[in-house]
């Protein structure tokens, strides 16, 4: 029996072997026309097939085991003309094409709308730091940046998965909540430049963007309502006009499955309409018990360019996540000791028919048309939405009290929340650029609109059950009061009854909740509208090694608080923004820059509209920075560094009062500064060899405060130092070719939170990959935190805390095609 298998093995091999002799090779060197350099990174493919390669440092490409027949040969390169071949491959034929590349006069589109095509670590242009294409080098901010190519080497999900890359930013929670220059960011954060407020469960899915990429600072000068520490851009991917697809699967720890696929290219000859279909799924456990998760994701995009100077994008966006609220884990109150570790990080609140079901759907279009060769209109729209479905039984944030009115540490006092929410999003912006020349002085000018909507429709509800049953057992209290004990019913050991039962953390009962035995409150939704109305003029000037940025915008705010209904109350505020900046050319390589920028954040309508709940009246918040620092290019540009120091102010923070007597009451602290020193390297310093590193030093405190006591206090989950990296290199020749090894680690500083006393210890994490590529195939394995670390990525209280994930691993097999 062994010789006929051993026959057969040998007759497939000699086909095989017959088959790749039968094959063509193409392989040349492409130069820059002008220099006559070679051009790393350069695209070569054989039209409308799966053939193709990358120029090496040399500039020199090779594609090999290519039928027999006619081709064209296309390269495509940022910055260089697209130049192609027609070609006619024989069998077993090696044919040499070289090529030398003219440097492309196109201008780069005021919107982005053309997918970029690189696929480094590197990403050398940005639309979010002046609402213009222009390279990082020249930006008068910090900028960072993660791209696809690093979410796909870590094989990330969620935007809470990359964070560690970036500089100064750090998780606050187990949810899209982040610390950015230790102050933490609301839920206003940034699509393709475009404000939207919607989700904060549960961190977006990442697999349609093609980067992920935080403006430092202040922003309100470009975009209104900011966060003073920075604002998140998500860019999702743009259609290409060239043929790449690939589909991913992937398993591993918490019993994930998971699969993703990514087509895009042209839908005619002449490449006038492109497409980019991206699909994402996933079905998953975690460390975290009765935390279940189902993700999926469907992103089209198209783009048409019907002549050079007109192009339009379509993008729709649908994500869903099926699962249950993860309100973190609770350890024993504070008198019982401060201690992490008693309950087990994978402890959980909740019971088995609790859910959590989030939808998230967002359809931006965008236009760029060129009226004369200097002048351009641009115009994009947004439209997001988002559904909530949520049964949970959750704490009340507070730890169950005996007869008493002392804490009893080790049991947690409950409350259930059923609740409906949508709410919509509207976001126009429209601008003219003009570019000119007077004198030496060449300007970019820029003068705009913006409007941005919020609303929340009627329909919206919540059902709340919590407290403590009244002595008649006909109704709740919502605290207890020992002082008035007889109000209360009380149990055969004198202590206050729940209405939802107290949660035991040393034996825990998870099972089907019973909510139809608990008193309940059913409360609608507000209606709620918001918008503003914005307009804005910037000018970024340019004299020889001199650039100068200069913004101003006028927002106009509306709030209403019980929209459309009989109470309905607007309030109206308005703030004027400016914008500074300067960079300087110190030599070819290095760029010094510095800058001033101010942030407006109105309160809202609900708390400005209501002094006899909350207080008041209160002033909005204000913010203003100071930064200055260097952006650097080496080895060729390969390798880019930004250096950044910089001080945020922020005055009129709202914080609660802590009233006995009215707990909603607020009171304005005061002020708070963060002054600190921000380091990111990327790039890519050989083909096989990609980088990347931050570091970040933050010293963020309250400065102002009625409550001299907390003058000098540290901001809540806000380190001071915190940093990471991230390295990967494939071995380019030999027995061992296409075999990659990659390795990481990030380390965070301990951290306050909102309970006195109560600190999250420092933390340092590695990371490590294993990847495999032949021909079209890439086989990949990732573990994650390999020495086994616990620790705690962020959290509110002894009743809310977010440790990070244990050890972990996922396996990947992808192919493109």
């Amino acid at each position: 029996m062994k010789i006929p298998i051993l026959l057969l093995t040998l007759l497939l091999l000699c086909q095989h072997i017959s088959y790749a002799q039968d094959n063509a090779v193409v392989r040349g060197k492409i130069l820059d026309a002008q220099s006559g350099n070679p051009l790393e990174a350069v695209n070569v493919g054989l039209s409308n097939t799966a053939y193709g390669a990358t120029t090496d440092a040399q500039g020199e490409f090779r594609i090999s085991n290519v039928d027999p027949g006619n081709y064209k040969l296309v390269t495509t390169s940022v910055g260089y003309e697209k130049n192609a071949k027609e070609i006619s491959l024989a069998a077993g034929q090696t044919l040499e094409v070289n090529f030398n590349l003219q440097t492309t006069s196109t201008q780069l589109q005021e919107v982005e709308i053309i997918g970029r095509k690189e696929t480094s670590y590197q990403n050398e242009v940005s639309f979010v730091a002046s609402k213009t294409a222009t390279a990082l080098k020249d930006v008068p901010q910090a900028v960072s940046y993660v791209t696809k190519e690093v979410i796909q080497d870590q094989q990330a999900f969620r935007t809470s998965e990359v964070v560690k890359n970036i500089s100064g930013v750090n998780q606050f929670s187990g949810y899209d909540d982040f610390t950015l220059r230790g102050f933490r960011i609301g839920s206003n954060q940034l699509i393709n430049g475009l404000r939207v407020s919607g989700g904060f469960w549960n961190a977006p899915l990442i697999s349609n963007l093609e980067r992920v990429e935080v403006i430092k600072g202040p922003a309100s000068a470009l975009f209104g309502n900011t966060d003073p520490g920075g604002t998140i851009n998500r860019v999702t991917k743009k259609p290409l006009d060239e043929d790449r697809k690939s589909v991913s699967f992937s398993t591993g720890s918490f019993q994930t499955f998971r699969a993703t696929s990514d087509f895009t290219g042209p839908m005619n000859e002449d490449e006038s309409l492109l497409y980019r279909l991206n699909l994402a799924y996933q079905s998953s456990e975690t460390f975290r018990d009765l935390q279940d998760k189902t993700d999926i994701l469907v992103a089209p995009s198209l783009s048409f360019l019907p002549n050079d100077k007109t192009r339009v994008n379509f993008d729709f966006v649908y994500s869903a996540t099926f699962g249950k609220l993860d309100r973190g884990q609770p350890i024993f109150g504070a008198t019982a000791g401060t201690d992490l570790n008693s309950t087990p990080i994978s402890f959980a609140i909740g019971q088995a028919n609790d859910f959590h079901n989030e939808k998230n759907f967002y359809l931006t279009t965008s236009v760029t048309h060129e009226l004369t060769n200097n002048i351009s209109l641009n115009a994009s729209y947004l439209k997001y939405g988002y559904e909530e479905d949520l049964l949970e039984h959750r704490t009340s944030n507070n730890f169950a009290v005996n007869g008493e009115g002392e804490q009893i540490p080790t049991q947690m006092e409950m409350q259930t929340i059923r609740r409906e929410l949508k709410s919509y999003n509207d976001n126009l912006t429209t601008y003219l650029t003009l570019d000119l020349t007077t004198g030496e002085l060449r300007h970019k000018l820029l003068a705009g609109y913006d409007f941005i909507q919020q609303t929340v429709p009627i329909g919206g509800a919540s059902e709340n059950a919590r407290g403590y049953r009244n002595a008649s057992n006909t109704g709740v209290i919502n605290t207890y009061n020992p002082e008035n004990r007889d109000l209360y019913l009380l149990d055969e050991n004198g202590n206050p009854v729940p209405n939802v039962p107290h949660f035991d953390l040393v034996n825990p009962s998870y099972t089907i909740g019973n909510t139809s035995n608990y008193f309940t409150t059913s409360t609608p939704v507000a209606p709620t509208r918001y918008y503003s109305n914005g307009i804005y003029v910037q000018d970024q000037i340019s004299w020889r090694k001199l650039q100068l940025l200069v913004g101003l915008r006028q927002e106009f705010y509306s709030d209403y608080l019980n929209y459309k209904q009989n109470a309905e109350e607007e309030v109206e505020q308005q703030a004027l923004i400016p914008r500074f900046g300067i960079v300087y050319s110190l030599t070819p390589q290095v760029n010094a820059y510095a800058t001033y920028v101010e942030g407006f954040q109105p309160q809202s309508a609900g708390t400005i509209g209501s002094p006899e709940i909350f207080g008041g009246p209160f002033d909005p918040l204000t913010s203003q920075m100071i930064e200055f620092g260097a952006k650097g290019g080496w080895f060729a540009d390969r390798l880019t560094t930004n250096l950044a120091f910089y001080r945020i102010e922020q005055n009129n923070i709202l914080v609660n009062a802590n009233s006995a007597a009215n707990p909603d009451l607020l009171e304005q602290r005061g002020q708070e500064v963060a002054r600190g020193i921000e380091l990111d390297v990327i790039g890519n310093i050989l083909p096989n060899f990609s980088i990347l590193g931050n570091y970040a030093f933050n010293d963020t405190e309250i400065t102002e405060s009625d409550n001299e006591a907390l003058i000098g206090q540290v901001k809540e989950n806000a380190p001071k130092h915190q940093g990471g990296f991230w390295a990967r290199y494939t071995i380019g020749s030999g027995n061992l070719q296409g075999i990659g090894f990659a390795l990481g680690g990030n380390f965070v500083t301990e951290r306050t939170t909102f309970d006195a006393g109560l600190m999250l210890p420092g933390y340092t994490v590695f990371d490590a990959a294993v990847y495999y590529e032949v021909n079209k195939f890439k086989i990949a394995a990732n573990f994650n935190n390999v020495l086994d670390k616990t620790h705690w990525v962020g959290g509110y209280s002894y009743t809310r805390l977010y440790p990070g994930a244990p050890r972990n691993f996922m396996m990947n097999v992808a192919y493109t095609f």
